[in-house]
This record gives structure tokens, C-alpha cells and sequence, in this order.
């Protein structure tokens, strides 16, 4: 009987090997390059990494920046690049002016820190020596960036923080659908009568076809040229042709509803985790015994208080000091705009965690994609106050929805922000509509997080997966609209119609000779 035992074990301990040796085989060496400067997107690109590592794939992120506290252990590259100036930062928000005024600057700012990741030299190291089967290029006016992944010869997957852009749905050939898709940099609400469709036709071909090509492409083809020359790589169009597939952070249940490409995958609610971590024991005390509930205030990761004007700071503070209920106040380590006994100022605060809490009846927030997203995964209603960029979208959509209210910054006063946080917090309707679209997008056959696991390793199982490629991403805007085919169809009616009436008119001609002839015989 030991005899068998030990021969049962060897074959046990044979087997485990066999599994574990199998398992690695099986994983992928994966390139997560994320240089963009945004705290923010980081958390939704790191969750991506997370994710696969969690699988068992091998991967190395590389960032211009630090990157959120994560359990999962993995290889990280911080290439200290200097990002978006604090200066920069406040006048972008205290200037009053639209979220377009700056944009000039922004996106070179963003271009530049990417060009400066290329030609880093830890980057430059470890494209000289290392290899791998793909990359997920974290998107932000970074295109020539894909010239990375085929310097690796590799497949490559852009993940991006919320739902597609333009050039997004150009590169896999996602249709535009302009009488019903809103141009998310145009207001991006669900348009409504004829007009709005109007605006919205107008503004997405100003953008597609004027400013998106003078403003980022040539600046990205240049980049590309100039970092993969010809010869040596595929060309610039050929790289944004074989785009494996999107990560869009995004669910259909958020709207608005459009047709995706396969290659367009939705991944809504990545960074959100299944179960909530124990939140740290000064938080749970505060939350856990705040009789008259919390209210959670927090203008994102990239936002600083001492960004902020003063008095701005000093309404805002203000109306919180005067509720009931107990705020938590994510601040800097700046001087905070005042003291009140029923406000908590922390510096850092893990906002899914506490949004799960059931104890939040409020979330102000700036709008970012990520915070409206988890406030509406945990069922909190909110107050919007959008700050920049596409924060005025998801306000205006979170609003219109019913899940809250917008306050307009640059106009910001106490009985503004006053009237909507005391609405919110007394009129259950938010609060029920936000709850009940919890559920909604909560209902899916995958998660995020399997979703983004099986898609990555399809990619590698086929490839590259070009079968999943449309053939709309080898057609141009012509094409796309038929407009050859309406143009021949055209020419062809006119070459028949001259025709026939040429037929038609010789016929009758010889016909009325005929009949002249006889007359005239007669």
C-alpha cells in the first residue's frame, strides 16, 4: 500500500508540474504602454492590467507617471516625465472659458510627454532587448504610438477611459451614425427633434473632417515618421489599419444605443471591483456611525484643492458645513477652504470603496467618466459640477437621465449649489432612478474584467485576430457613404435616359417622315 501511495503521489506531483509548466506556456508576454498623465486613466488602464495578470499573463506597464495602489504584483516602468504644469491646471479651471479654449496647448502637452516616452531611455532599452506578443496602448492623442507594436511585430489593443471618439471608431471601422449618435464632444446627450440633428451632423463633420485632421493627424503621422521610419516599419495608415480590437469603457446601458464592430468591446465599470475592499478603520468608523448618513465630495485624481480659486473653494465649503449629514472631503494637503465639525478632510480616499458603503446618500463630483460610472454601479445619486473636457457631457447625460443635478462652475454660488445638493438629498426620485439603473448595468453575461480577459486572449490565440477586422476600415468617407455607387448609378440613368430619348425622338422622326410620305402620296 505505500508503494501505491507514493507512486500515486509521484504521478500526483508529476501532473501538478505538467499544469503549472502548461499554464505558463500558455501566457502571453504583454506590453501595457500607458503614458498619458492622468491619474484617471490610469486607474481604468491598470484595472485592464490587473485583469490579465490576475489570468497568469506576463505583463509589463510602462508609464510616463505613478499608477494607482494595486494588490496585483507586476512589472511597472515609471519614466518620471514631468506632466500637465499645476499652473496650467488652474487656469484650465478657473478661467471661465469653454473646455475648447486651451485645447491647442493640451494636446500638445499630451503629445509631447508621449514623444518623450519613446525616446526615453529605459523605453529605448527595453525595446532594443526585450520582446512581446501584444500591446495595449492606453489612447490619448498618442497614435504614432502604435509604431511600438510593430516594432515588436505584434498584435495591438487600445484601451480607452470612456465611450469612442472619432478616431476610435475610424481605426475599426465603427460606423458614425450622425442622424442618431451624439458627438460626445459636442454635448453628447440623446438628440431630440430636428435641429439637434442638424447640430449634431454639423459638429461631427467640423470635427471628422476639419479639426480632428488639422489639429492631431499630421502632428501624429509626423511623430510616427519621424520615430518608424519607412523602410524599417509599416507605414503610419497601415498601423491604424490593423488595430486588433478597442477597450471601450463604456456599456450600451449608459447609451447612448449605436451599432459596435466586433472589434469595438465593451468593458464598462473595469476598474469597479466585484467585492469592495474593508475599507481603513478611521473611514469605516466615520461612515459607520454618521447617524444622518454621508455626503462624499471629491473633484477626481487630477484636480487639486489649491488649483481651485479661493472663493470658489470658500461657497463650496460653505453649503457642506451647514448640512446634516457628515462629508468626506478629498483634499490636498494645502490649507482646506474651513473647519467644520461634521466635514472629514482626507488627502486620499478610496472612492469605489466608500461609494459601495450604503450609508453615501450623495457624490459631488467633477464628472469624470470614472466617478460617474461608480457612482452609478453603487446606486448614489450625484451632483455634477463638470470642470473640463468631456465632464460636461457626462453630466448633461447623468442629469437628463435623472440621476442627479448639475451645478455650472464658472457661475458657481451658494444658493446655486445649495438648491441642488439639498434637492438630491431630499427627493428620493434621484436616488430610486440611479438604484434601479444599478441593476441594469449590472446585468451582463460576463464582467468587465472576464470580458477583457477573453478578448485579450483571443487576440492571441488568432493572431491579431484580423478576421474581426471590418472591411469599412479599408474604405474611405465616399465609399462609406456610397457616394461612388450613387455617383454611377446616377451617370448610368443619364447615359439611359439620353439614350431612350435619342431612340425615342429618331423612332418618332422616322415615323412621322413615314407619315408625311403617305400624306403627301395620298
Amino acid at each position: 500500500m505505500a508503494g501505491i501511495n507514493s507512486l500515486s503521489c509521484g504521478f500526483s506531483l508529476v501532473f501538478l508540474l505538467v499544469l503549472i509548466f502548461t499554464s505558463q506556456s500558455n501566457g502571453g508576454r504583454i506590453l501595457g504602454l500607458f503614458t498619458a498623465p492622468s491619474k484617471s486613466h490610469m486607474i481604468i488602464h491598470t484595472a485592464i492590467a490587473d485583469a490579465i495578470v490576475e489570468r497568469g499573463h506576463d505583463v509589463t506597464v510602462v508609464t510616463s507617471g505613478p499608477i494607482p495602489k494595486t494588490k496585483i504584483d507586476y512589472r511597472h516602468i515609471n519614466l518620471n516625465i514631468d506632466g500637465i504644469s499645476p499652473a496650467q491646471m488652474a487656469r484650465s479651471l478657473n478661467n471661465g472659458k469653454p473646455s475648447y479654449s486651451d485645447f491647442m496647448t493640451f494636446v500638445a502637452t499630451i503629445t509631447g510627454i508621449a514623444n518623450s516616452s519613446i525616446h526615453h531611455p529605459t523605453m529605448k532599452k527595453l525595446m532594443a532587448e526585450e520582446s512581446f506578443d501584444l500591446v495595449i496602448l492606453g489612447y490619448f492623442f498618442n497614435e504614432f504610438q502604435l509604431g511600438v507594436a510593430a516594432h515588436f511585430k505584434c498584435p495591438v489593443v487600445i484601451s480607452f477611459m470612456t465611450q469612442p471618439i472619432t478616431p476610435l471608431n475610424g481605426y475599426v471601422g465603427n460606423p458614425k451614425e450622425m442622424a442618431y449618435v451624439p458627438n460626445l464632444f459636442f454635448g453628447g446627450v440623446k438628440l431630440s427633434g430636428f435641429f439637434s440633428r442638424v447640430q449634431n451632423f454639423v459638429s461631427t463633420l467640423v470635427f471628422d473632417e476639419i479639426a480632428y485632421p488639422l489639429i492631431s493627424e499630421r502632428t501624429q503621422a509626423a511623430l510616427y515618421d519621424a520615430n518608424f521610419p519607412a523602410g524599417k516599419y509599416p507605414s503610419f495608415d497601415e498601423m491604424k489599419r490593423n488595430i486588433s480590437l478597442v477597450f471601450t469603457n463604456h456599456h450600451f446601458s449608459q447609451g447612448p444605443i449605436r451599432p459596435n464592430v466586433p472589434a469595438m468591446v465593451e468593458i464598462g465599470g473595469i476598474q469597479i471591483k466585484d467585492k469592495p475592499d474593508p475599507l481603513p478603520e478611521d473611514l469605516k468608523s466615520i461612515l459607520d456611525n454618521a447617524k444622518n448618513g454621508v455626503v462624499y465630495f471629491s473633484f477626481g485624481s487630477n484636480v487639486q484643492g489649491k488649483y481651485l480659486d479661493k472663493q470658489k473653494a470658500k461657497l463650496i465649503f460653505d453649503v457642506l458645513s451647514k448640512l446634516k449629514q457628515t462629508v468626506l472631503f478629498k483634499w490636498d494637503d494645502s490649507p482646506p477652504p474651513g473647519k467644520s465639525a461634521n466635514i472629514f478632510y482626507k488627502t486620499w480616499l478610496p472612492q469605489d470603496d466608500i461609494l459601495a458603503h450604503p450609508n453615501v446618500q450623495l457624490f459631488i463630483t467633477h464628472g469624470g467618466a470614472g466617478s460617474v460610472v461608480e457612482s452609478q454601479y453603487h446606486g448614489v445619486p450625484m451632483v455634477g459640477i463638470p470642470l473640463f473636457a468631456e465632464q460636461h457631457t457626462n453630466v448633461a447625460t447623468m442629469e437628463k437621465a435623472g440621476f442627479g443635478l448639475a451645478v455650472d462652475f464658472p457661475t458657481i454660488s451658494v444658493e446655486s449649489l445649495g438648491k441642488a445638493v439639498h434637492e438630491v438629498l431630499t427627493n428620493k426620485i434621484y436616488r430610486n432612478k440611479v438604484q434601479r439603473f444599478s441593476q441594469l448595468y449590472k446585468d451582463r453575461p460576463m464582467t468587465a474584467k472576464q470580458t477583457v480577459v477573453f478578448w485579450t486572449e483571443y487576440v492571441l490565440r488568432h493572431h491579431g485576430a484580423p478576421h474581426m477586422q471590418s472591411p469599412a476600415v479599408h474604405m474611405n468617407n465616399w465609399q462609406l457613404a456610397s457616394l461612388d455607387v450613387i455617383g454611377f448609378l446616377i451617370a448610368v440613368l443619364y447615359v439611359v435616359f439620353k439614350v431612350s430619348k435619342t431612340v425615342i425622338l429618331f423612332v418618332c422622326s422616322k415615323c412621322c417622315s413615314k407619315k408625311d410620305k403617305k400624306n403627301k402620296k395620298e
